[in-house]
């Protein structure tokens, strides 16, 4: 029976490509949630400590990016500091693809162009101002290479924005 090349569980799989390449990682229902940002059981992302190691690179391009997103917990980042990676690898896997999910406040998916709300005064660095809460800033930009930050304009400046001060209108 096939497994989840990232948990190991079997049964019904799913193809997910490891953008933007086309290599194909086979994922379980979990695992391929997981991956477009739903929740998944706790501990469940520990299995990333083994599929790290695998020998197809688009498995460890997933792995990298997932390993990535939970930095900030102690076991990721104890893997990714074990982590190598050869360097056509790790550009494979930093030019970031549609899994990574940028995400407001609240836990909703932005999407480029869309209109968000500050929930804060900003201070703008650079900028000479601050940007009040309730600002709606309108037709913002995704960064590709970090679901922490958007783009978009703010008193006539184009502006960073941390989404944990956002919320989508």
């Amino acid at each position: 029976m096939a497994q989840c090349e990232i948990c190991g569980a079997e049964g019904d799989l799913t193809e997910v490509t490891a953008q933007p390449r086309t290599d194909v990682v086979s994922l379980c229902g979990t695992c391929a949630s997981g991956l477009k940002g739903e929740a998944v059981p706790e501990g469940h992302w520990e299995a990333l400590t083994t599929s790290m190691w695998s020998e197809s690179d688009a498995v460890k391009v997933i792995s990298w990016r997932l390993l990535n997103r939970f930095r900030e917990e102690g076991w990721a980042a104890d893997a990714l500091d074990m982590l190598y990676l050869e360097p056509e690898v790790e550009e494979w896997a930093k030019a970031a693809g549609p899994d990574v999910i940028h995400r407001d406040s609240l836990g909703a998916v932005l999407s480029s162009g869309d209109t968000v709300v500050l929930i804060k005064d900003l201070p703008v660095k650079g900028g000479g101002f601050t940007a009040k809460r309730g600002t709606a800033v309108r037709g913002i930009s995704l960064v590709q290479d970090n679901e922490n930050h958007i783009e978009g304009r703010v008193e006539g400046q184009r502006i960073v924005i941390l989404t944990e001060f956002v919320k989508k209108r």
